[in-house]
């Protein structure tokens, strides 16, 4: 889901990169008022667990491959305002040290992938608390799956607006491989949550996160 440069026209990399921007600085402005000395170390383990495994390839079908993404792990553990700090800071490293993504598509990434990921999954872990009775490890497994989806979804429309990939092709096919690559998500974030709160219940607030 890390798009290199060339395949977003202008406009959509203009309107991505400022509601990116918006979504940034309004993340900001709240976490200052928020940050303590647990807060701060919790972003630095989980920023540096999340790069690690994002460089880590998996195989899913026909010669494609995936990795653990993390955005709903970090929305869910730090809220969404740290959350999205975390992986924008993330993907801005690994875009502009690595290559893994595109600089002008920078805005486009961190929206697909920290946006939807801290944002929506942060919200819709909460949502699914509520409607499975405080189940947090299927929430969890639900949020880390249907976050991958809903940023290939996006990736999918941005590809179609910029006229790279039609909305037909390039749909189908971002969300069928996304489906795969979400189970492991899903997965994943369950099982380091569950870890988490089992063992480090006092440096993480499942249920609120002052929004």
């Amino acid at each position: 889901m890390h798009m290199p440069d060339g395949f977003l026209d202008g406009k959509t990399v203009g309107a991505f990169s400022g509601l990116s921007v918006i979504f940034l600085s309004y993340s900001i402005k709240k976490i200052r008022k928020e940050l303590n000395d647990k807060t701060v170390p919790l972003m630095g383990v989980l920023g540096a667990f999340v790069f690690a495994a994002q460089m880590l390839n998996f195989p899913i079908l026909n010669g494609t491959s995936g990795h653990f993404v993390g955005g709903a792990l970090l929305g869910i553990v730090l809220g969404p305002f740290a959350g999205l700090i975390t992986m924008s800071s993330i993907l801005i490293i690994q875009s502009i040290l690595f290559a893994d993504g595109g600089i002008l598509a920078l805005g486009a990434n961190i929206f697909n992938m920290g946006i939807m990921g801290t944002f929506l999954g942060y919200y819709l872990y909460r949502f699914l608390l509520k409607i499975l009775r405080n189940n947090f490890i299927i929430s969890s497994f639900l949020t880390g799956f249907l976050v991958v989806i809903f940023g290939a979804i996006t990736c999918s429309f941005q590809l179609a607006i910029s006229n790279t990939v039609p909305i037909n092709l390039g749909l189908p096919a971002m969300t069928g491989i996304h489906t795969l690559i979400g189970i492991p998500e899903g997965v994943i974030t369950s099982l380091i949550l569950n870890f988490l709160y089992k063992t480090k219940k006092d440096l993480i607030n499942l249920y609120n996160h002052g929004v």
